[in-house]
């Protein structure tokens, strides 16, 4: 048993990740759940010998000192990883995500065609969220791809690691990973200006300067594509104006209103009989009402924008589920569990 081996078994059975934690066996994540291999359970030192045989000599310094590491992977005949290398209980462990060589377009991904749409915009904010492994990357390379292929422009990502390595087509992609090639995202986003982008993708919006300075890139005619950790269209909106101090929310909020283009909530849910995983998504259009609302901080009310803008291309969480399920692409069970009105779910 060697990390090659194991990350070869993992793509060949089509897992999302890999992990290695010690006393249980290496284990897959496989649509959304978890199957340990039929291998004996990692000793501490099977975890350390495997994960450290990945790992530079600096990136060995550097997990030594600060005990957390994010890097992304390439190995020869296996493919690339974004992996994560962390302590437990004094044991070195590590989470390998898969990352497909191949960008699959948004129509690929089961994304509304107003999501490319999205992407054709000038310039603006773009936000993609939802919970961790809810293929928010994914989506933004999919995006970043269909730019490539029909602008001729500059983008440039500020990555956490680099996942999907973009080649050049029509435009030109400059990739900058955190560590690597810059120190922070708001250390990069500080001095992404002068380097003429045309598109700026933020791999996620982490703190209050980067959110700040991802705000500032928007209003200066710049399409910025970025992510958050958040469940919903509204929790978004709110997440950024909690995260900046009382004095400044309002400002802030007259920002968002101004430049938000769109918010696209994901998650990703099991199809029946083990044949993969759909997404689900929200999608709230910043529509002149919408930015109204934003800007007088009444966000309680973009529901009911979401819900009567269909037209416009929103769709509640709520009524993708109901879709899915229509279509026999999840279980009853699946869509009420991630429903936010399940009480309400028969009569959408």
């Amino acid at each position: 048993m060697n990390i090659h081996t194991l990350l070869v078994e993992a793509i060949e059975r089509g897992a999302s990740d890999l992990h290695l934690s010690s006393n249980v066996p290496p284990t897959l994540r496989i649509d959304g759940a978890l199957e340990n291999l039929e291998y004996p359970p990692l000793t501490p030192m099977d975890c350390t010998k495997m994960i450290y045989s990945v790992l530079s000599d600096e990136q060995k310094a550097r997990f030594e000192e600060n005990w957390e590491l994010d890097f992304s992977v390439e190995i020869r005949d296996a493919g690339r990883f974004r992996v994560n290398v962390h302590k437990q209980r004094g044991v070195v462990e590590a989470a390998f995500r898969i990352v497909n060589d191949q960008i699959r377009s948004l129509r690929q991904l089961g994304l509304p065609p107003v999501v490319e749409e999205m992407a054709r915009r000038d310039s603006g904010l773009v936000l993609i969220t939802g919970p961790t492994g809810s293929g928010k990357t994914t989506t933004l390379a999919a995006m970043i791809d269909q730019i490539n292929e029909e602008r001729r422009c500059m983008i440039i990502t500020i990555e956490d690691p680099i996942e999907y390595i973009h080649r050049t087509k029509k435009s030109i992609v400059k990739q900058r990973e955190v560590l690597a090639d810059t120190h922070t995202f708001s250390h990069a986003l500080r001095h992404v200006l002068r380097q003429d982008p045309n598109v700026i993708c933020v791999g996620e919006m982490r703190d209050l300067e980067t959110i700040s300075t991802a705000l500032t890139a928007a209003e200066t005619g710049h399409l910025v594509l970025t992510t958050l950790h958040t469940p919903d269209a509204v929790q978004t909106v709110d997440r950024i104006i909690d995260v900046f101090p009382p004095h400044q929310q309002q400002q802030t909020r007259i920002q968002v209103a101004n430049t938000l283009q769109a918010i696209v909530a994901q998650q990703l849910l099991p199809i029946p009989g083990d044949r993969g995983r759909v997404v689900a998504t929200e999608i709230l259009i910043a529509t002149v009402a919408v930015r109204k609302i934003i800007r007088t901080a009444k966000t309680e009310q973009l529901v009911s924008q979401i819900q009567t803008g269909y037209e416009q291309g929103m769709i509640t969480m709520d009524k993708s589920l109901k879709n899915l399920y229509q279509q026999g692409l999840i279980s009853y069970d699946t869509a009420i569990s991630k429903c936010r009105y399940p009480e309400a779910f028969d009569s959408i």
